[in-house]
């Protein structure tokens, strides 16, 4: 088993001076921020959204899973490519056709524009995230990897968080079509910063000559010891965080009657662990190990989901939220790890099926708890956390068997 092998997969890396700088990272992880943030500022907005629609929030709740499932769809096609046409080309091709589809999305006039336009943006973000990932690989060694996808994945959960949260707050004070103007402005932004420091985020390095078709590389990738078992967690990490993640702002309004400014109040500390600590968690895994962190991880965000069905004191809620969002931090700088691992050849394969099984999870999460939630909301949060603490006793014994 090869779960976690010190194989040095950067194999781009020719010399200590093709290592990519802290501040190189959070320049490319922008776009991960911005994706992320646009993606997770739509669920406090679903009750006023259905208001203005004229639908309910559970027809409205829709919008979140359609695109989360077109994006994981289309991180297969995407990654790989970036090893035959460069990290570059990918992600500003990427980021082009987003900020455009961003745009479009300020002027829906009803439930149906905004469930085409929400599956045409995650189509065309789904570049950004893995080819990052690939970058990563590119520029760190194995045993420094955590560290940078620590950055990486603090951006993430950083643009979860304030999607969720600022996003709200914003919504309630510029209006959501604007909301989606700025999205789409701030993105061009960053767009002009990778132009702009192109040669030294992208150095010119190796690209794949490789004429295998897709099919082949993910069935080679697949064929790696532990890497299905590994793809089967990020699968689940992903269903379990989406589907609580997106519901969490209709829990707050149901539960605590707050509107979008508390809302979005409430939700601020989600994201706040990877952003203070996505680093140094990052390095606590590369020491103590992946094998440990993760069933930690997994098991912790399911007891704070089932204590959050228990109706506890408003602070304390906003508490668990920040313990949720810590649980992310746990488990999936540590699973990208391990993937990066799974082929030197196929890098961006590897991190393709990686945020293919991650968003499939994440779609499946909301359109599973979209259709569960008719049982009770608070039913629905103690079924997700038991399904999470039963993934943890399964995920420590896999990957005790996996090294």
């Amino acid at each position: 088993m090869i779960v976690e092998t010190k194989d040095s997969s950067a194999v781009n890396i020719s010399s200590p001076h093709n290592k990519a700088t802290k501040g190189e990272v959070v320049i490319v992880s922008l776009a991960t921020f911005i994706i992320f943030f646009q993606a997770f500022m739509v669920a406090p907005l679903l009750p006023e959204l259905a208001s203005l629609f004229g639908s309910t929030v559970r027809q409205t709740s829709f919008i979140e899973p359609v695109y989360l499932l077109g994006y994981g769809v289309f991180t297969l096609v995407y990654a790989p490519l970036s090893d035959r046409y460069g990290r570059f080309s990918i992600i500003v091709c990427s980021l082009c056709l987003f900020i455009i589809f961003s745009f479009c999305t300020a002027f829906v006039k009803d439930t149906s524009q905004m469930i085409l336009l929400r599956l045409l943006t995650g189509i065309s973000a789904a570049g950004i995230a893995p080819t990052t990932i690939s970058w990563i690989s590119d520029r760190f060694p194995y045993a420094e990897r955590g560290y940078a996808l620590g950055i990486f994945f603090g951006c993430m959960a950083g643009g979860m968080a304030f999607g969720s949260s600022v996003g709200a707050l914003l919504a309630g004070i510029i209006g959501w079509r604007t909301l989606f103007s700025l999205v789409a402005f701030s993105g061009g932004i960053v767009l002009l910063f990778n132009i702009y420091y192109r040669r030294r985020l992208f150095p010119d390095l190796p690209k794949s000559s490789s004429q295998l078709s897709l099919l082949t590389i993910f069935r080679e990738i697949l064929s790696t010891p532990g890497a299905k078992g590994t793809y089967f967690f990020v699968f689940e990490n992903g269903l379990f965080h989406s589907g609580v993640f997106a519901w969490l702002g209709v829990y707050f309004y149901d539960v605590y009657h707050l509107d979008e400014r508390g809302i979005g109040l409430a939700l601020l500390g989600y994201g706040i662990p990877g952003l203070l600590l996505g680093p140094a968690l990052g390095r606590m895994a590369d020491r103590i190990g992946r094998r440990r962190i993760i069933p930690l991880g997994i098991v912790l965000g399911g007891i704070t989901v089932i204590l959050l069905s228990c109706i506890p004191a408003l602070f304390v809620a906003c508490l668990l939220v920040t313990i949720l969002s810590l649980s992310f931090d746990l488990t999936h700088p540590s699973l990208a790890t391990i993937v990066t691992s799974f082929s030197k050849k196929h890098a961006g394969g590897s991190t393709g099926l990686f945020a293919f099984f991650l968003f499939m999870g994440y779609g499946s999460g909301s359109l599973l708890f979209s259709l569960l939630v008719s049982t009770g909301l608070v039913e629905t949060l103690r079924i997700f956390g038991l399904m999470a603490i039963i993934a943890s006793l399964v995920a420590r014994r896999f990957f005790a068997l996996s090294q």
